[in-house]
């Protein structure tokens, strides 16, 4: 008896402590954290506006709908209407607690306490534990996942779309509502929802585990380690352990294995890793979390701060060819800030405070429309672009972190420990040290001006050292004076100023920091440039979205110089604050630059070519072969037909029950659903030879477009626009056999998918003599 208590006695040494990571660094709530006037104010009046206009009922409606109970209101459309519903619960409670600390307007406290009550009674509907708003979730988890039957794709298990990553939202909301406003019944429901996650995995066997995670699975690991710091129950340290899969194990050994995986699969993992660390100090999951960041940071991201092409890494170090509508998606951004948060407070590196000034000023203020609050799924970074605004209620993933992204911009600005305080970001807003006893008041029109200035309120003289950053970008030097004093550094860029001192009411620190303007290159082009001056990436400015010219093929112009220095070849525009236009270089036009977060309703390239005076005039050639080939088409057309356009597709007496319209890169088109068909008129010639030219797009598709062609009926033509073909749109010329046309002055075009396929997107459609 006796060995045997001495055993368990040394296997509980051996087991993982609840302790905490001693961090270098603590953040600020956001409760002690008040904005100023200036655009981050803007972004969170914007977003409390949105916040309040949802209703909580028609969130939960999925919910009670599930657990058999009668839905209070109408379910709210977009994703909460596929089996992803309820994921977009998860960030509002997360946001409305964040906004709570933000303005302290008790009516989102009022929201999130009946929120919080009515999961509770949702979730003793379901049996005390299990929380979801998809169709049919609990039977599948406990008749089918559970038992080990698992079917498994990237964003599938057992025909839903990715339930864990559903489940990590409504953990996460919980465990907010708990930590930013108190509510202890959120922590219970997060406790009984976690102890039925270890009924559904807990039992399962590794391998069964691995094909399970096949499917997208959040941040699972990071909520259940959460439970754990919270509750010090290590069945959920247990629990969150189960959540592991390759691509972890494959960057804990420093193999970067990101291309062709999908980024914000990734990304929230590693964030649960980090948190991990911070729990037990498991050496490895730490530097998993830094080789992860660094990979992502140094070798996939763009200028903006953000990452990947249609939400997927490419090979490291290879961009150039990876521009598109769907760069940047922003869940990625407001993840990677979330680990460089964790990152910072390990160590307090001015990169870690460099990445995120230049994501938060160059994506995540970006993607907020600042007249509506409207945000954007990616952010379109491809030449002649333009920024595409979501509906809030459609509630993609974006919509959701969106609602979290501009309630906590307070969070990222300062920092601190026992004898420092930190400065983070350049942001007009007023601290309250409660702790110290003291305020701090940062005055700034940042990024419009060029520096900042930090007042002192103290209850009484504190001693500690104020930490001011010195950005990486700051070329042309920083200044510093103390109540008037220059004070001299020998730091340099990338690092932070530390000034010791003892603090009294009226102390007041001006910090100069003089912008200057540069490139930044693509990693694998050196002629593929991005203008960036001080923090702000620079867009040119291309006119309105809807301009015709845009596809000119020298509508986004080309700067044909040699000299790489931009100061030598832009001017400042007078009157606008970081604003500039190109001189001489730009062919076949000049372009005003602007920067990207203030640019909306217009379009834009942020990329930029440069060139030689050759490249130009073999260009300039090339657009004027494709004007004389266009007016040659023109005059040998007989009819045209525009698909997507309400009057012609009236005019040409459209029919398409199984097609849906849509528009890219400003041109409007249809497409049919799988095995799905549409047809519509043109006029013809009843005597002479006749051909139909049918106009595609080149980028190459995922799902297979092949369809037949049909003339009055008879197949003419197969078709397959699956494979890319290039970044531009391209005509085909199928021949009219004469027997269809003879007599006619009308013929019906149909384009009818094959098997399982897809037909179109069809951009545009004519009849031409041959």
């Amino acid at each position: 008896m006796i060995l045997t208590i001495l055993f368990l006695a040394i296997v509980h040494a051996c087991e993982p402590r609840p302790r905490k990571v001693e961090f270098a660094l603590y953040p600020f709530d956001i409760k002690d954290v008040t904005l100023l006037d200036g655009p981050f104010k803007n972004s969170k009046h914007l977003n409390e506006e949105i916040l309040l206009s949802f209703e909580p009922d028609r969130f939960l409606a999925g919910f009670r709908t599930e657990a058999g109970l009668e839905p209070k209101a109408e379910q709210y459309g977009g994703w909460e209407t596929s089996s992803i519903a309820g994921h977009s619960l998860g960030h509002y409670l997360s946001g409305i607690a964040m906004m709570y600390q933000a303005t302290g307007n008790e009516e989102f406290l009022n929201r999130l306490n009946y929120i919080v009550d009515e999961l509770y009674i949702v979730q003793q509907a379901n049996g005390g534990g299990y929380l979801g708003a998809f169709p049919d979730g609990q039977r599948v988890f406990e008749e089918e996942i559970a038992k080990g039957e698992i079917r498994a794709s990237g964003f599938d298990l057992n025909g839903i779309w990715a339930p864990w990553y559903n489940h990590h939202k409504i953990f996460a909301g919980l465990r907010d509502a708990y930590i930013l406003a108190g509510n202890q019944k959120a922590l219970e429901i997060a406790q009984n929802f976690a102890n039925w996650v270890d009924t559904i995995v807990g039992h399962l066997p590794s391998e069964t585990v691995s094909e399970m995670l096949v499917c997208e699975w959040g941040g699972m690991n990071e909520v259940l380690a959460d439970l754990y710091g919270l509750t010090g129950n290590r069945e959920y340290l247990r629990l969150a352990r189960v959540f592991h899969d390759y691509i972890l194990d494959s960057l804990a050994v420093g193999i970067d294995i990101l291309d062709g995986k999908h980024a914000n699969t990734q990304i929230p993992k590693v964030i649960g890793l980090a948190r991990q660390y911070e729990l037990t100090s498991k050496g490895a999951d730490r530097e998993t979390a830094i080789f992860f960041w660094d990979r992502v940071v140094n070798y996939h991201s763009y200028v903006t701060g953000s990452n990947a092409l249609n939400e997927f890494f490419g090979p490291p170090g290879e961009l150039r060819n990876r521009l598109g509508p769907h760069t940047g998606e922003t869940c990625n951004v407001y993840n990677m800030l979330k680990l460089t948060s964790h990152l910072f407070r390990w160590a307090p590196d001015a990169k870690f405070a460099d990445y995120s000034e230049r994501a938060i000023f160059n994506h995540i203020l970006a993607s907020q429309h600042p007249e509506t609050g409207g945000v954007t799924y990616h952010i379109n970074i491809n030449k002649a672009g333009f920024k595409f605004f979501q509906d809030p209620l459609v509630f993609t993933c974006c919509v959701g972190t969106g609602m979290e992204n501009h309630a906590k911009h307070g969070r990222y600005i300062y920092y601190h420990n026992q004898g420092n305080l930190f400065v983070s970001q350049y942001i007009a807003s007023e601290l309250n040290w409660r702790e110290r006893g003291v305020r701090l008041r940062q005055e700034t029109r940042y990024p419009q001006e060029q520096g900042s200035q930090f007042e002192f309120f103290t209850d009484q003289p504190q001693e500690f050292t104020f930490n001011i950053r010195y950005p990486s970008w700051a070329e042309a030097g920083m200044e510093i004076l103390v109540n008037g004093e220059p004070f001299p550094f020998e730091q340099s860029p990338g690092n932070f100023i530390p000034i010791s001192r003892t603090w009294t009411t009226g102390d007041i620190v001006e910090v100069n920091i003089p912008f200057t303007l540069r490139i930044e290159t693509m990693p694998d082009d050196t002629n593929r440039i991005a203008l960036v001056y001080g923090p702000l990436v620079l867009a040119g400015d291309l006119g309105p979205v809807r301009d015709p010219r845009i596809y000119d093929l020298v509508y986004v112009p080309l700067f044909v110089t040699n000299d790489r220095n931009p100061n030598n070849w832009t001017v400042p525009v007078s009157g606008q604050y970081n604003t500039f236009e190109t001189s001489d270089i730009g062919k076949p036009r000049n372009v005003t630059l602007r920067p990207f977060y203030t640019i909306y309703d217009r379009r834009y390239s942020v990329y930029w070519d440069l060139s030689a005076e050759q490249t130009w005039m073999d260009r300039e050639a090339s657009h004027l072969a494709i004007l004389e080939e266009q007016r040659i088409l023109d005059e040998r057309t007989i009819d045209f037909f525009q698909p997507g356009d309400i009057d012609e597709e009236r005019s040409h007496l459209f029919e398409g029950p199984q097609s849906t319209s849509h528009e890219h890169r400003n041109r409007d088109h249809r497409i049919t659903l799988a095995n799905g068909w549409f047809r519509f008129n043109l006029r013809t010639l009843p005597n002479q030879p006749v051909a139909l030219n049918l106009e595609y797009w080149g980028g190459g598709y995922r799902r297979e477009k092949s369809f037949d062609i049909l003339v009055e009926g008879q197949k003419i033509a197969s078709e397959d626009i699956t494979k890319a073909r290039g970044d531009h749109f391209f005509t085909v010329e199928y021949e009219i056999p004469a027997e269809l046309t003879r007599g006619k002055n009308q013929i019906t075009v149909e384009l009818r998918a094959q098997a399982r396929r897809i037909a179109g997107p069809l951009y545009g459609a004519r009849t031409v003599r041959r």
